[in-house]
This record gives C-alpha cells, sequence and structure tokens, in this order.
C-alpha cells in the first residue's frame, strides 16, 4: 500500500458546480478528517449548468417512479428548502400549474397526476375556473396544482456549500482546470493548467458539461457522449401577467419539456427554455463555436440518430430560436396576452445531457465507478434540486473506495 504521506489529500473532486460542491459537503458530514480537494477550471463556483438555469425547485412529479431522478428530486426538494432556511438563500415554495391547453392533453395529465402520487407528491386538480384562481392570465382546459415546487438562487446555494465545506476542511480551488490524470498504485494524480500536480486516494469527477472528457483522461469508456443543447430564455417585460410558475403538459414523444414560465425570487418572470444544439459544450450564443468540441459531437454516432429521429421537434426549436414571432406563439398556448413586445432575451444556458451511442437520451441520472473513481456522466434537470442528495451519494461510494485502498 502506498503510504498516505504520497497524496495531498484523501478525495480529489473535479468541477466546482453544485453537484461537485454538495459532494464536498457530504464527504466533510459523513467523514470528519477526509482531507477533500475540489478543482474548478472557473474563476468561482457554479459558472455553467447550476447558474444558468430558471432556479426552479423540482418537485419530482415528471420522472419514473424508483428512479434516481424521482427519488432524489422529491427528497431534494423538501432539503434544499431546508439548506435555503438554514443559509439564508434566497428561496420560496410557490407551487406550479401544469396546464392542458387542449383536451388531447387530457390523457398525460391524468398519466402525471397519477405519477405524482405514485411518487408521494400532493397534487390537486383543476378546472378552468380554478386555473384561473391561480393564473387569471392563463388559459387552459384543465391542470394540476403540485404544490411542493419552489424556486431559489442556485448560484448562491453553491457557493454557500463551498463555504461550509471550507469552514469543515475542504478545499476548494478555483481557475484549476484538470488537463491529465494518471492512475497510480492505490490512487490517481492529476495536472491542472496552472501545471499543479494533486495526488489523491480517490478520484470524483463531477465535472457536468466536460464529465465524458475527465472519463476519458483518466482512462474509462463511459459510453456516452455529453451532446450539448442551449436552452435559450426571456423575460416578461409585464410579470404582473404570471403569479408563480406554469409549466405545459410533457410530451413523451419528444426529448425536452418545452417553454414554460418561471416567477423567480427577484420578482422577474423567465420565458422558456427551447433546446437548440450548442456549437460548442459552453457555447450561450450562436456565435460561440469551437470546431474540435463540435467536431467530437459530430463524430458521436449518437448525435445522428437523435437527429434523424427527433428532426421534426428540432426544426421547430431552430425556428423558434431565430424567430421571436414563432417563440411567442409557443408561450401564447399557455399565456394568450403576451406579444413579442414583451419578450426581453436574456442568457442562456446549456444542457449537459448525456446521450449513448444508439442515440438513447440517457433519462436518469448517471454514476458510474471504477477502481478509486467515482464518474458522474449524466446530471441535467433536475439536479441541481436533487444535488444534496446526489452529493451524499457519490460521498458514499467515494468513501467505500477509500475503505478498499
Amino acid at each position: 500500500m502506498v503510504k498516505a504521506a504520497a497524496f495531498d489529500c484523501d478525495v480529489l473532486v473535479i468541477g466546482g458546480g453544485i453537484i461537485g460542491l454538495s459532494t464536498a459537503h457530504a464527504l466533510t458530514r459523513a467523514a470528519p478528517g477526509t482531507s477533500v480537494v475540489v478543482l474548478e477550471k472557473e474563476q468561482g463556483p457554479a459558472r455553467h449548468q447550476t447558474g444558468r438555469n430558471s432556479g426552479v425547485i423540482h418537485s419530482g412529479i415528471y420522472y419514473r417512479p424508483g428512479s434516481l431522478k424521482a427519488r432524489f428530486a422529491v427528497r431534494g426538494a423538501a432539503e434544499t428548502v431546508k439548506f435555503c432556511a438554514e443559509y439564508g438563500v434566497p428561496h420560496e415554495v410557490t407551487g406550479k400549474l401544469i396546464v392542458a391547453t387542449a383536451r388531447e392533453e387530457l390523457p398525460r395529465l391524468h398519466a402525471l397526476v397519477q405519477r405524482g402520487r405514485e411518487n408521494g407528491i400532493p397534487v390537486r386538480e383543476l378546472g378552468p375556473a380554478q386555473i384561473a384562481e391561480y393564473e387569471p392570465e392563463v388559459g387552459g382546459v384543465a391542470a394540476i396544482h403540485v404544490g411542493t415546487t419552489g424556486v431559489c438562487d442556485f448560484g448562491a446555494v453553491a457557493a454557500q456549500l463551498a463555504e461550509v465545506s471550507a469552514a469543515s476542511g475542504a478545499e476548494v480551488r478555483y481557475g484549476e482546470e484538470v488537463l491529465l490524470v494518471d492512475r497510480r498504485p492505490g490512487g490517481v494524480a492529476v495536472r491542472t493548467s496552472t501545471g499543479r500536480i494533486v495526488r489523491a486516494r480517490t478520484l470524483v469527477n463531477c465535472a457536468g458539461l466536460h464529465c465524458d472528457r475527465v472519463a476519458e483522461l483518466a482512462g474509462e469508456r463511459p459510453g456516452m457522449r455529453i451532446v450539448p443543447f442551449r436552452g435559450e430564455y426571456y423575460e416578461l417585460a409585464r410579470p404582473e401577467l404570471v403569479r408563480g410558475l406554469v409549466y405545459p403538459v410533457p410530451d413523451p414523444a419528444f426529448p425536452f419539456l418545452g417553454v414554460h414560465l418561471t416567477r423567480g425570487v427577484e420578482g422577474g418572470v423567465h420565458v422558456g427554455p427551447n433546446a437548440v444544439p450548442a456549437l460548442a459544450r459552453e457555447g450561450y450564443g450562436w456565435s460561440t463555436v469551437r470546431p474540435g468540441e463540435l467536431a467530437a459531437t459530430l463524430a458521436w454516432p449518437g448525435s445522428w440518430r437523435i437527429a434523424r429521429r427527433h428532426w421534426r421537434y428540432g426544426a421547430g426549436e431552430l425556428h423558434r430560436s431565430f424567430s421571436k414571432r414563432a417563440f411567442t406563439a409557443a408561450v401564447r398556448r399557455l399565456l394568450p396576452a403576451v406579444t413579442e413586445d414583451d419578450l426581453r432575451p436574456v442568457a442562456a444556458g446549456v444542457r449537459a445531457q448525456a446521450v449513448l451511442r444508439d442515440g438513447t437520451l440517457v433519462d436518469d441520472f448517471m454514476i458510474k465507478e471504477s477502481p478509486r473513481a467515482v464518474h458522474v456522466l449524466n446530471a441535467p434537470s433536475p439536479a441541481a434540486t436533487a444535488s444534496l442528495p446526489i452529493g451524499r451519494e457519490v460521498a458514499r461510494r467515494a468513501l467505500a473506495h477509500l475503505a478498499e485502498v
């Protein structure tokens, strides 16, 4: 066995988004005295997926009963509210409406009611008059009210997790992009963009948009590829049109949820997102193109299979990306009073979606292990909501690897 002195830390976490920081937090709580280092390539926490979403604390109603998403989202929603209250992070439990705008959507709405109940989520069914009591400007033939949904500032949650973890002994280092990973007897060593070498007994990969690349650096063949999808948002110039959160009924034939309305903790109303292919993993606009990353996406067979399977849906999303009129028309299904002038563009986000070789979009969280390593390979929405339970699960696995060394 290699002596402990040969290592700089027990657990090295790559990625300073909400999952990496939740993992560091869980490690310091579950095993005090365990030395933890978090490496984040940006100059602060939560600069990508965590800090560029609509801030919704998801209830877990959409997810298959028994899946990691369902279990962790339901548990994580309550824990996120408790964490925010404990540390003074802005948040509110608002509830949300899921609205059927046409009669053909009613069977899917009723199926959501059943799924919610199977997941232990309080759900109330509403008719048109009751919809108006919650949201006077929203049109629909029926809806369900989900009481456990809320909103918060997930960037602030991540920053607080970093602070709490550091106070418990973890070291969070910013501006340290991991370039090389070397497996060594009893551990791993990484080299960062600053030239620093960090040696650890166990590696945890929470690199989000770059998790597959980090896994490959560690010698893994993850069997998936992150295919980035950009979500474009607008903000309502008339936020008084929406009181809370309003969602469409999802269509299982399509890969993403669709445009929804979210009143945030700051009082503004986000509208979106759509979902279009990003030309870089951090491609927050059409002008951001990274040829190497784009080539890797195009070389992955699953990318082309997604395109063939969902080309009609994708064409509609692209149309809405380039046409504000088309985007407005999509919003008006839920909010008839909205006009093009009501929509002001705001910052976009990129979803780190894992795609298998056969074109399957990985539906659940994906956590894989190898000797001395734990890799979080699919953690898009609702991962921010579920971050505390995910962090505990990843920490549990990392500590089990430590026990084996």
